[in-house]
């Protein structure tokens, strides 16, 4: 057999060295970390039988030609001898024998026997070659795989590659990558949230909230942001049908109104309407024996009679009377205007007789106060030609007369008789007076009873009857309004013709409900320039409470609390003038509602209504629209009002409405114990 060589003989006693070595310690290792153990051990042994190989192939194959059998003594194995012979003898083929001593020859047989020569590795992918017995193994960089390294490692099929958010993969490599609004942090593997609000232009106009990986663009409530424009725009809410009447929209908001005209107010919602009800009972109860003289506010009669007599008759007249009212017309007794008369009125709260005998007028004035609201007997009686009055059965006048009451006329006694006026113009009076009489009759009897009629046409016509019980004071009954022609505006003294204005107002109510107005200045052209209401609720906050209302137009200038169904009297007091606006309720001024550059511009606009023609409302304000002021429905409830310290008298303002009363108020009705 043939002698091992000496690369075999030099394995041989490497391999033996390392039984020695190893033999006094048995150590079991698994499969793979037995690899793992051997794997570097056979590349060192490889080392060293490259080394032993190279001097053995210079001696026989470079110093001197050798065939392919000597060649295979050399490398002592198939694979690496049939990959040297054939280029080994290319190289003799370009250099010449190995006896020609070409340094390039040397060059090119030394470097045959290298499986890395040339290199098989892929070039990106691998980090080196290394040389094995016929054979090579290439070490691969981070990020390949594969026996020439050419193959991609994609990292993020692992984990994600230790990306916090999104792994790329990339030949031999990867990379980590945020989602928007997140930036990577310096570990090159985490995210971090970028605040777009340090960007001070990065909402405009809005405000900028930061959210992770994100930012929101805000605007107030009534408003929505545009991100092209960067603005907040209003948001019409009125395009969204909220309201069940009427619909107003303003920058960033909007009021809903109802017809207070028409009995109707703001229901809890603020969007839907409900009845204006009472939350104050008054005591409206009246009496069928009762006759109201304030019923027509024209001054005329509310009772004409006639009387006809075939002999001469005396007037007779007997009657209870009640009022608060200081002046007024009780009855009218006579002919023509031109003729004999008398009439018996009030003027401050006394009773004065007005009477024309043969064209020669006089008047007198004596007795008690009688306006205390309390019943008294009045009479009045033709005695021996003298006039009797008394007053619950005293004698508080008696006046000669020349004549007779009644007249003879076509062969009968005439005699006219009218209750609560008089059948002529005021001003044709001995001494004019406002005819207009807020009292009560009952129990009459005129000319011993004769006429029986009145009682029967009282009975069936409510508006000719008295409320039950009165108390002092004005009361509105919900459906109508009084209106005054006053005049606001003055010429100052101290500064020649130039003309200063103020309004103060002073009202003392016993609210019924609490929605109403209480004063109002009305301008030509059907706005409200000036307002105070009753209004249960606060426009702006869109909240239910109780409140009085000082406004301009349909802006609230002051608002304060009042506890309207509490059944006691409340004092609201305004004085508005240059300058200034103030609302005080019980004594406590309420809360501005504009800033003071509004308030002064919400002033302007009074005063150049002030400057034309307006008129003083009381009560209520008539049709405008339900926009034209905070409030529009009529007041509800007992009230009287002094304007510029001067009080309001309902006879002396320029229209009425029926059903108001000028100087009686009915009580409020109280539980029964």
């Amino acid at each position: 057999p043939p002698q091992p060589g000496p690369a075999a003989a030099l394995g041989t006693a490497l391999l033996l060295l390392l039984l020695a070595t190893e033999s006094s310690h048995t150590v079991l290792l698994r499969p793979r970390e037995a690899a793992q153990f051997l794997r570097p051990r056979q590349r060192r042994a490889y080392q060293v039988f490259e080394e032993a190989k190279q001097g053995h192939l210079e001696r026989e194959c470079i110093e001197e030609l050798c065939n392919k059998e000597e060649a295979r003594e050399v490398f002592e194995n198939d694979p690496e001898t049939d990959y040297f012979y054939p280029r080994y003898l290319e190289c003799i083929k370009i250099y010449g024998s190995p006896y020609a001593k070409n340094p390039k020859f040397v060059s090119c047989v030394q470097n045959l026997p290298d499986q890395c020569t040339p290199n098989p590795c892929d070039k990106e992918g691998t980090q080196v070659c290394q040389d094995l017995m016929g054979n090579f193994y290439c070490l691969c960089k981070a990020g390949w795989g594969g026996r020439l390294c050419d193959k991609d490692v994609n990292e993020c099929s692992q984990q994600n590659g230790g990306c916090n958010q999104i792994c790329y993969n990339k030949l031999g490599s990867f990379h980590c990558a945020c989602y928007s609004g997140y930036t990577l942090s310096s570990d090159s593997r985490t995210c971090e949230d970028i605040d777009e609000c340090s960007d001070t232009d990065a909402c405009g106009e809005a405000r900028c909230m930061n959210l992770m990986g994100s930012y929101s663009c805000l605007c107030d409530k009534g408003y929505k942001y545009d991100s092209e424009k960067k603005v907040c725009q209003d948001v019409n809410e009125c395009d969204e049908n909220l309201c069940e009447q009427v619909c107003v929209n303003s920058p960033g908001s909007y009021t809903c109104h109802c017809d207070g005209k028409g009995g109707r107010k703001l229901s809890q919602d603020m969007n839907t309407c409900e009845d204006i009800l009472p939350c104050v009972p008054f005591n409206v109860a009246k009496s069928v024996k009762s006759l109201y003289l304030g019923r027509m506010f024209s001054g005329t009669p509310v009772i004409r009679l006639h009387f006809k007599r075939l002999q001469p008759a005396r007037l007779v007249a007997e009657f209870d009377f009640r009022t608060f009212d200081p002046e007024g017309v009780l009855f009218f007794a006579g002919g023509h205007q031109e003729s004999t008369w008398i009439v018996l009125a009030l003027r401050a709260g006394r009773l004065e007789l007005q009477l024309r005998y043969n064209g020669i007028g006089r008047v007198t004035s004596s007795g008690p106060v009688i306006n205390h609201g309390m019943w008294q007997t009045i009479s009045v009686e033709e005695l021996e030609r003298n006039l009797v009055i008394k007053v619950n059965k005293d004698a508080v006048m008696k006046i000669a007369v020349a004549g007779d009451l009644f007249q003879l006329d076509r062969g009968l006694y005439h005699l006219n008789f009218t209750v609560g006026g008089i059948p002529f113009k005021d001003k044709d009076l001995i001494q004019p007076i406002n005819p207009r009489l807020d009292g009560c009759m009952r129990s009459w009897n005129w000319l011993n009873g004769e006429d029986t009629t009145i009682q029967e046409t009282v009975k069936v016509n409510t508006k000719m009857q008295c409320f039950s019980v009165t108390e002092k004071g004005s009361f509105y009954p919900g459906n109508g309004f009084a209106f005054y022609s006053l005049n606001y505006m003055r010429t100052s003294l101290d500064v020649g013709t130039e003309t200063t204005w103020e309004i103060e107002v002073s009202a003392r109510i016993r609210p019924a409900t609490d929605t109403g107005v209480l004063l109002a200045l009305m301008g030509e052209d059907n706005t409200v320039p000036l307002s105070v209401a009753l209004v249960d609720y606060h426009s702006t906050k869109k909240l239910k409470k109780q409140l009085v209302v000082l406004a301009i137009e349909n802006v609230s200038l002051s608002l304060m609390e009042i506890k309207v169904c509490d059944s006691q009297e409340h004092v609201v007091t305004v004085s508005v003038k240059e300058g200034e606006a103030t609302l005080v309720v019980d004594g406590t001024k309420g809360q501005s509602e504009v800033s003071p550059a509004q308030l002064q511009e919400r002033l302007a606009v009074l005063k150049r209504h002030l400057q034309d023609s307006v008129h003083t409302f009381v009560g209520g304000i008539p049709d405008v629209p339900v926009t034209s002021a905070p409030v529009t429905a009529f007041y509800h409830g007992c009230m009287t009002v002094e304007v510029n310290k001067k009080a309001l008298d309902l006879d002396e303002a320029v229209y009425k409405h029926s059903d108001i009363t000028s100087h009686s108020c009915p009580p409020i009705e109280h539980a029964a114990p």
